[in-house]
């Protein structure tokens, strides 16, 4: 193979050219402002009209909201149970996607499907499922029941229930990075001496330490804003089980609507925050590639 006779798309026969007519630059306008028109709709007005009505009533009033005891309890409990979720779930995806890169077993399949389910599974309905496990008449309920162990209705019960909705956040950027990378790296390091451990530590983790920090962002980013599975399981006693979502339903259904959009003001910053960390972990990615590959 010649290495100097590198053909670009444009001069190779088989790749076809897009239309080199006028309307290039109209379709592209075109696209551009359908783009920004949804956005706007979907994204950008109601996220103006949440911090608009935080601060209708004045800046007394949304303070005293963020700083009353139920809310500073459903902000803790929020912080807490992201806590617990954001690491178990790195567990469970850097684990998982060594397994299913890595090695070949029976069930590969089965146990790849098994991790898009959230995807496709209602959090309602996994608030659901919970109850029925764990609940007084489920199928462990009663024996944990007699070990003094409360899953529903208390913090553990939202943690399981934030864990199933987010565990594919960090899980499947890191399996589609280590498909791309492949095993060379790993049966390098053990031809050489390295153990199983060893080799993890020093070749497999910092190959995947961003694809593992951008899943950890957004598994805190659905941590903070889950409603459905929680909503289920946590039975909404006010400064007991209310998290920030549930918080700021509460709050709405009591009428005390400048509140309830001062607390989701909060959520929404939360979000904001987030995506400017997530911003700034793209912007270490090297420059050119996409997906899953700009996580090497």
């Amino acid at each position: 193979m010649r290495d100097d006779l590198v053909l670009s798309a444009g001069d190779r026969p088989d790749v076809k050219q897009p239309a080199s007519g006028g309307d290039g630059p109209l379709l592209r306008f075109f696209l551009i402002l359908i783009t920004w028109f949804f956005l706007s709709i979907i994204v950008l007005l109601p996220l103006g009209v949440v911090f608009a009505e935080a601060f209708a009533r004045g800046s007394s009033v949304f303070l005293s909201s963020l700083v009353s005891r139920d809310t500073l309890y459903a902000l803790g409990l929020t912080l807490t149970v992201t806590a617990f979720v954001v690491p178990a779930n790195m567990i469970f995806g850097l684990s998982a996607a060594w397994a299913l890169t890595k090695f070949d077993f029976p069930g590969k399949p089965i146990l790849l499907t098994l991790i898009d389910l959230p995807f496709a599974v209602s959090p309602v309905v996994a608030g659901y499922v919970l109850v029925l496990v764990f609940g007084p008449s489920g199928w462990l309920g009663p024996v944990l029941s007699e070990l003094g162990v409360k899953v529903l209705f208390s913090t553990p019960g939202i943690v399981l229930a934030t864990i199933f909705v987010t565990f594919p956040m960090i899980a499947r950027p890191l399996i589609a990075l280590m498909e791309s990378q492949g095993c060379e790296d790993e049966e390098t390091a053990l031809s050489l001496g390295a153990g199983g451990l060893r080799t993890f530590l020093t070749v497999t983790l910092p190959n995947v330490r961003w694809a593992l920090l951008y899943g950890g962002l957004l598994c805190t980013a659905r941590s903070f804003g889950e409603f459905g599975a929680v909503s289920v399981v946590s039975g909404h006693i006010r400064g007991l089980t209310n998290t920030m979502p549930l918080h700021v339903e509460a709050l709405y259904n009591d009428n005390k609507v400048a509140a309830a959009f001062a607390v989701a003001s909060l959520l929404a910053s939360l979000a904001v925050i987030t995506l400017i960390f997530k911003f700034v972990l793209e912007r270490r990615l090297p420059d050119g590639v996409q997906g899953p590959e700009r996580l090497r």
